[in-house]
């Protein structure tokens, strides 16, 4: 059996090494890959937005399945075009992929199908929305419409952050494409809690829940990144609001895809706030989180090509999912300038590692040797009994992977 991951990132490796556990002793590829990467798969030099490269690819060597990670080629439609070809692939179609594509489409259609979410208004005119945030309540929300690699939402304090934010999106273009529309938002508050589930369009199975810690600084300060770590399970997602979330939220949502001729067949991410009024839906993603399936994803004990082709096959309700009643817990060591500017190049030394898993996110091999290539360039994980024993595991470990300029977050964790 031969497996191609398309993507390069944290999440692609640990997809990689979970695929690697089972008992179908598949052949890998991930396409770009990574430094890392390529010690568990081969890495092939291909973008995951050249399309054409891809189905030729998988056609010339007979890959037996695709799995697209990211989530530019899923809004892009990578998966119809694989299909097209006659080529298995898993994850969304374009179609059914527009719910993390677009955030105005993801919020009309939570209005249409009674979905609990923050209030909200659509701009593509900058003068509308210039108005609206100078009579607006603070702190609002506002978010780009498009993809901007998890860096498109700005918790505005005031009408001054506001409008700087709104100009920064919609005139500055600081996302391209994806800022010319933007939301804006009520600001929730309660806890933030990430859900994965695995789906086939009708079936849904959840994995265990996880935290994920956006903010780039200690204390939840500083810009908003693609994440700084995470860990599952969430002390605060209880079974009594794990019910409710399966009934008013997971439940709608991919009835109402299905419904609207979206069916969705794949990972679907939920990020929510627990309020005091309820669980709410902040944001819909197409596929897994990064980092939160660094976390979840080794907790996962079924054999983790059954399950995907499950949901490819429309039988996710006949397997027996399982996941370790475990504790999964990853931080993300970065570049000294994420978000905002970011140095590559910089060479890696990595000590004896024990208790822990490197994950390569944004790394590469220059004249050699393993350097940075990226924002995000490791995240270090563990599976642990307890929290206590899971943080004190990758704190103790993360300093001997160092680069110039390295930074990590210390408090993953400990709320």
């Amino acid at each position: 059996m031969k497996i191609a991951v398309i993507g390069g990132g944290g999440r692609e490796h640990a997809i990689i090494r979970q695929f690697k556990k089972s008992r179908y002793q598949p052949e890998l590829f991930c396409l770009p890959g990574n430094a890392g990467i390529a010690e568990d798969a081969t890495c092939v030099p291909v973008g995951a937005m050249e399309f054409d490269k891809i189905v030729a690819f998988a056609k010339d060597n007979a890959v037996d399945l695709v799995f697209v990670a990211p989530d530019d080629p899923l809004a892009g439609g990578l998966v119809d075009r694989l299909q097209d070809a006659g080529i298995r692939a898993f994850g969304p179609t374009a179609a059914a992929a527009i719910v993390e594509g677009s955030k105005a489409f993801s919020k009309d259609f939570m209005k249409r199908h009674g979905i609990p979410t923050a209030a909200y208004e659509v701009f593509d005119d900058f003068a509308r929305a210039e108005a609206y945030l100078k009579t607006a309540d603070y702190p609002l929300v506002l978010k780009a419409d498009g993809l901007a690699l998890g860096k498109g939402v700005v918790i505005c304090a005031s009408e001054q952050e506001g409008l700087q934010a709104l100009r920064s999106m919609m005139l500055d273009n600081v996302f391209g494409k994806a800022g010319s529309r933007v939301v804006a938002e009520e600001f929730l508050t309660g806890h933030e809690v990430s859900l994965l589930v695995f789906t086939d369009g009708e079936h849904v199975v959840p994995m265990p829940s996880s935290q994920d810690h956006k903010r780039a600084y200690d204390n939840d300060q500083g810009p908003n990144t693609g994440g700084m770590g995470a860990f599952t399970p969430s002390r605060y997602y209880t079974d009594a609001i794990a019910a409710e979330t399966a009934e008013k939220i997971v439940k709608p949502t991919i009835e109402g895809l299905k419904a609207e001729g979206r069916k969705f067949v794949g990972v679907l991410y939920f990020g929510l706030m627990l309020t005091e009024k309820g669980v709410k839906v902040l944001e819909y993603n197409a596929r897994f989180g990064d980092p939160e399936t660094q976390a979840v994803l080794p907790l996962l004990e079924t054999d983790f090509v059954d399950v995907v082709n499950a949901c490819i096959d429309g039988t996710l309700d006949r397997l027996d999912v399982r996941f370790a009643d475990k504790v999964g817990f990853c931080v993300v060591i970065a570049s000294g300038g994420y978000p905002v500017n970011v140095v590559k190049g910089y060479p890696v030394t990595i000590g004896d590692l024990e208790g822990v898993t490197l994950i390569h996110a944004g790394t590469a091999i220059k004249d050699g040797k393993l350097v940075t290539n990226g924002g995000r360039v490791f995240c270090l994980t563990t599976v642990a009994d307890t929290m206590e024993e899971a943080r004190k595991t990758v704190y103790r470990e993360i300093d001997k992977v160092s680069f110039t300029d390295s930074r990590y977050r210390r408090d993953i964790g400990v709320k």
